[in-house]
């Protein structure tokens, strides 16, 4: 629903920053909150008052992402929603299974870092040297053991755990310089034969 159907018009400058800045973005935010939070009847609601705690935060000049804050302010309303339910029941549950808050869908923000930490991990796994490369891809992506890859390669076991550690080292290196150490994959002592 539009802003205007429930709330008194901003000044002109507000109402053409709203329009401009924000109301584009509200069939994203709804479906956000239709796949985040199914459960919820309210979302027209949810978007309301989405809306009017952008407003109040734009007036003591809060806003300098307007889209972000958007997607954030609905995500906390939602909670908000909940808390108060939890508070204050108004029906009850016969189901447990019901209770499923939350997705287990990523937020788009996080999608975004896990779309970027894997394409990092993929170049890292791309600089390695070539032994070094088939040793962690057998490792990672087809789930040998050391010695089931010392056996495919035609190397010892001891020389696969050497250039695991190498490999380890390296994309660790690779990580490091790009600020995502600890998107790092296991180390070698957790990768056990």
């Amino acid at each position: 629903m539009p802003m205007a159907a429930h709330y008194p018009m901003p000044p002109t400058e507000q109402a053409r920053w709203f329009a401009e800045e924000v109301h584009p973005h509200e069939p994203a935010l709804r479906a956000y909150l239709q796949a985040r939070f199914p459960n919820l009847a309210d979302h027209d609601d949810l978007v309301q008052e989405t809306y009017t705690r952008l407003l109040r935060a734009k007036d003591t000049g809060g806003v300098r992402y307007p889209k972000a804050f958007l997607f954030t302010a609905a995500r906390n309303a939602a909670f908000d929603l909940f808390r108060r339910r939890r508070a204050h029941p108004t029906e009850s549950i016969n189901d447990r299974a019901e209770l499923v808050v939350l997705d287990a869908q990523p937020s788009a923000a996080e999608a975004l870092d896990q779309r970027y930490e894997l394409e990092v991990l993929a170049e890292a796994v791309r600089a390695l040297p070539d032994r070094c490369r088939q040793v962690i891809m057998l490792r990672y992506l087809d789930g040998l053991a050391y010695k089931e890859i010392a056996d495919q390669l035609g190397i010892s076991p001891e020389t696969v755990k050497v250039h695991m550690a190498k490999g380890m080292r390296r994309c660790a290196a690779f990580f490091a310089a790009r600020g995502l150490l600890d998107a790092a994959i296991p180390s070698p002592g957790e990768a056990t034969a």
